[in-house]
């Protein structure tokens, strides 16, 4: 096993880092106005899911209670 050299290593992270394509500020800005509407689509969806299933266990239970 080969001993890593640092200054090869910090080379090679430099290099791959250069790569990398950053996203623009308005592509951020989008991406995560995007996220929080659909985490509160989403949180409205369970919202009504979770209502609907007690309401209808409430009805059987005041059924055959």
């Amino acid at each position: 096993m080969a001993i890593p050299n640092p200054f090869q290593f910090l080379q090679q992270s430099r290099a791959e880092i250069a790569k990398v394509v950053w996203p623009s500020r308005r592509e951020v800005v989008l991406t995560t106005a995007m996220v929080f509407v659909m985490a509160v689509l989403a949180a409205i969806f369970f919202f009504f899911v979770d209502w609907t299933i007690r309401q209808g266990l409430e009805l059987i239970l005041t059924m055959f209670g």
